[in-house]
C-alpha cells in the first residue's frame, strides 16, 4: 500500500430502521401474498418475504461488491430482525452486527447510531428497502471518499420498477463539471431539469469518512421533523468543504416502498441467488 492509498472499505451500514408509514397503508390494488401483507402490516420492509427476506438480497449484494461486515440500524421492538441475523440464519460471508436507533428521528441520526460500529473507518450507507445492483455497489466501495452513487432517473424508470410520478420525488443531484455533487435538490422542479440530456437522482448509496457524524449532529431538523442524511451531506458540503465525488451510472434500482411494489419487486428478484 502505498503512503496515501486508504484502505478497501469493508464496513456497510444499512439504515432498517424506519416506520414504514407507506408500506403499512392498505392498497386493494395490490397483488400480495398473506404472509407478504402480515410483515407489510408491521412496517419493516427489510423483512417482506419476496422469495425470501428482502434484505437476504441485499446483504448478499453487498458481500458479492466486497464488504465483509454489516450493521443493521433497527428499533428497540425489531428485536426478531437480531435474532434473524444474528441467531437464527447468520451470514458467513458478510458479519452482521447491530445498531439500536432508539427514536425514529430520520436518517442522520440512524447514521450518528452506527458510530461505534464504524470508529475510524470510511463506510458506506445504503437503505433497507433498496436493492441496488453489485456493480455500482462495487464501484462506490473503491471510490475516492467521500462519494455517492448518482442514479441515472430514466434508468431507475425504464429499468427497475420505479414510476416515473414517484422518481420525481426523488433528491435531484446537481453536479459540477469536475463531478463533484454540488447539491441535492430535495424537492427538484421538474422543470429545471428538462432541457438537460441526463438527470440524476441520489437513492441514499453514500460512500462517507467518519467526518460525516460531525455534520449528522449539526444538521437541524428538517421541516419534517427529522434529522435527514441529504441535509447533512449539504451542510457538509457547505459548512466544512467537504467533496462527494458522484458515479454516475444508468442502473435501475429496485425499490420496496409500498405494498403495491411487492409483486414487481419478487417478480424481478426470482432469478437473483442469494449467498450468505
Amino acid at each position: 500500500m502505498t503512503e496515501n492509498a486508504r484502505p478497501a472499505v469493508t464496513k456497510v451500514v444499512i439504515l432498517a430502521r424506519g416506520l414504514g408509514t407507506r408500506m403499512r397503508k392498505a392498497d386493494p390494488r395490490a397483488q400480495v401474498a398473506p404472509e407478504q401483507a402480515a410483515a407489510a402490516d408491521s412496517g419493516v420492509k427489510a423483512m417482506i418475504p419476496v422469495g425470501r427476506p428482502f434484505l437476504d438480497f441485499l446483504l448478499s449484494a453487498a458481500a458479492d461488491a466486497g464488504f465483509t461486515r454489516a450493521c443493521l440500524v433497527i428499533g428497540e421492538e425489531h428485536s426478531f430482525i437480531r435474532s434473524h441475523y444474528g441467531e437464527a440464519h447468520p451470514p458467513t460471508r458478510i458479519e452482521v452486527s447491530f445498531a439500536l436507533q432508539v427514536k425514529p428521528l430520520g436518517t442522520a441520526d440512524a447514521v450518528l447510531a452506527a458510530e461505534s460500529f464504524v470508529e475510524s473507518d470510511d463506510f458506506v450507507v445504503l437503505n433497507s428497502d433498496n436493492y441496488y445492483p453489485v456493480s455500482a455497489l462495487a464501484a462506490l466501495r473503491v471510490a475516492p471518499p467521500p462519494a455517492l452513487v448518482a442514479f441515472e432517473r430514466d434508468a431507475l424508470v425504464q429499468g427497475g420498477n420505479v414510476p416515473p410520478g414517484r422518481v420525481e420525488r426523488f433528491g435531484a443531484l446537481e453536479i459540477d463539471g469536475r463531478g463533484m455533487l454540488e447539491r441535492i435538490l430535495a424537492r427538484p422542479d421538474a422543470s429545471r431539469g428538462a432541457g438537460e440530456e441526463v438527470v440524476y437522482a441520489s437513492m441514499n448509496c453514500w460512500l462517507f469518512t467518519p467526518g460525516i457524524f460531525r455534520a449528522c449532529r449539526e444538521v437541524p431538523y428538517s421541516a419534517r421533523g427529522e434529522l435527514e442524511l441529504p441535509q447533512a451531506v449539504q451542510l457538509a458540503i457547505d459548512r466544512h468543504g467537504a467533496e462527494f465525488t458522484a458515479l454516475r451510472v444508468a442502473t435501475p434500482v429496485l425499490d420496496l416502498s409500498s405494498r403495491a411494489d411487492i409483486a414487481s419487486v419478487t417478480e424481478r428478484l426470482r432469478d437473483i441467488r442469494v449467498v450468505l
